[in-house]
């Protein structure tokens, strides 16, 4: 070895140390400036015109006891509650950890109030600078207790809303397969109206959900992000398979599992609405939805098996697909009876909302690709009547739930 190649090395492992300290340089700088500032201040004395408190009313709980009420303090400061009313009286409560709560710290509110089965209720809570939030019951009915009952009995619900309609629907499978190309497609156009409705369901819950979670976590941010994130990412994955496999076979039970994935966490959302009718004691509301909610779901199955027309699966391949589209609505059904979460919601639903626009693309690619090899136009009137009549089934059986 030159004496050349002796001074090159440490030449060149000094360079590279020199980058990543000009890398870090602005970082540490930057953070000791929101150290100084943070500590220090900003130097301007005035104070702010009204204090900064934000308390959300995550979950009332009614029992034996009387009322519990589960609050965060998702606020900048501390929040004191310092009185508690409930339909218009004060009354004493006793709260765990402590009536005090930290940045994000959640806490338990015990009323010992009579509440009466059916009637409204009101809950404010005002903090020690005067500031009220507010919770309500629409119609009081006891909480079901979490216990290994009530465990399987969600499970059910679940299996019956999600698994046997997506079951249902996969045995159109063999009346399918008699139709000619040009009806494939149009079963495949089918396939995406139905998934267009359902990717504007699903963004709407996301929404709704994201309506009621607390401001600082960006409920609406959450599902645009976990829309676009899902979705790249599943065509990512989607790219990186099609180098390793690429026959017919192979496309079809992708694409098929790919719709399953996507409507399963539609129906992961299915199943929190349901159970979290049954947590707050409305199972009026509750038996609706999983009526209305099966019927709707059917025609999923027809969707799924669309991919697979010119494959012979066996029963094995359909049961698989049955529950992965299907088996969501059972731990929807468990999140919603016993943990459920306004901005894990918001997320989920958007995760979901991205999953299906890219199942969305995939089939239309599809479409397209056979089209071209068949000397066949994409944008047939066969097809538009496919998608129109998917948006239109999913429609009309969506009217069963929101009324």
């Amino acid at each position: 070895m030159s004496i050349n190649d002796q001074t090159t090395k440490p030449s060149s492992s000094s360079s590279k140390i020199k980058a990543i300290l000009w890398g870090l340089l602005p970082l540490i700088l930057l953070l000791a400036i929101i150290t100084t500032i943070a500590k220090v201040g900003t130097g301007i004395e005035n104070e702010p015109a009204a204090p900064i408190e934000v308390l959300n009313v995550e979950k009332i709980t009614l029992n034996d006891d009387g009322i519990q009420v589960k609050v965060l303090n998702s606020g900048p400061e501390e929040v004191t509650i310092a009185q508690v009313v409930v339909d218009g009286a004060f009354w004493n409560a006793s709260f765990s950890p402590s009536d005090t709560l930290k940045r994000f710290e959640q806490g338990m509110i015990h009323i010992p109030y009579p509440w009466v089965q059916g009637d409204p209720h009101e809950v404010k809570l005002i903090t020690s600078n005067g500031l009220i939030f507010l919770g309500e019951v629409a119609a009081a009915a006891a909480t079901p207790e979490a216990n290994g009952k009530l465990f399987w009995q969600y499970a059910l619900i679940g299996f019956y809303v999600g698994v046997i309609p997506v079951g249902l629907g996969l045995l159109w499978y063999p009346f399918l397969r008699r139709f000619s190309v040009r009806g494939m497609h149009a079963i495949l156009a089918l396939t995406v109206g139905l998934l267009f409705f359902l990717v504007i369901d699903t963004f709407g819950e996301g929404f709704e959900m994201a309506a009621e979670a607390p401001g600082v976590f960006q409920g609406s941010g959450l599902v645009w992000f976990g829309a676009l994130l899902s979705c790249l990412f599943l065509i990512a994955v989607d790219q990186s398979n099609e180098r390793k496999l690429s026959s017919e076979s192979y496309v079809g039970k992708r694409v098929a599992n790919k719709i399953a994935t996507g409507i399963g966490l539609h129906n992961f959302g299915e199943g929190l609405a349901i159970g979290s009718a049954f947590a707050v004691g409305e199972a009026a509301l509750g038996t609706f939805l999983i009526i209305g909610f099966t019927l709707h779901n059917i025609t999923e199955g027809v969707g799924i098996a669309a991919p697979l027309l010119k494959d012979r699966p066996t029963w094995k391949t359909f049961v698989k697909l049955a529950l992965i589209a299907g088996g969501p609505a059972i731990i929807g059904t468990w999140a919603g009876g016993f943990i459920f979460n306004d901005t894990l919601a918001a997320l989920f639903f958007g995760i979901g909302a991205g999953a299906i626009l890219q199942v969305i693309y995939v089939i239309s690619k599809m479409i397209l690709k056979e089209s071209e090899k068949k000397g066949l136009s994409p944008v047939s009137w066969l097809n538009f009547s496919g998608l129109t009549a998917g948006i239109l089934i999913m429609y009309v059986t969506a009217l069963m739930v929101k009324f």
